[in-house]
């Protein structure tokens, strides 16, 4: 079994309230979650307007699945024009991993 995450930092464009954060917010996770089939998630800097960390993970059979929805994932955040990717940290371990 594989295991895969990958987390993105981003900054929001025009946001002046966490109103207008949820509106930017709440397309992007539901795009996440359906293009990928893996759980999405806000994981830091839910209090913050302009800034959010998400987070998407995915448990596959193979290293090579779990790098394509990662793969997937980042190139749909990525192109997204009301907000700039500033970082994405993956990791994929194997379940016997120590």
């Amino acid at each position: 079994m594989w295991i895969g995450w990958i987390e993105f930092d981003l900054l929001l464009g025009e946001v002046h309230s966490l109103k207008e954060k949820r509106a930017v917010l709440r397309p992007l996770l539901a795009d996440l979650r359906r293009t990928t089939e893996a759980s999405v998630a806000e994981v830091d800097d839910q209090d913050l307007h302009r800034r959010d960390r998400v987070g998407v993970g995915v448990v596959a059979s193979s290293a090579e699945r779990v790098t394509e929805v990662l793969d997937r994932a980042e190139r749909l955040v990525a192109g997204r024009p009301e907000l700039t990717l500033l970082s994405a940290r993956r990791r994929l371990r194997r379940s016997d991993d120590d």
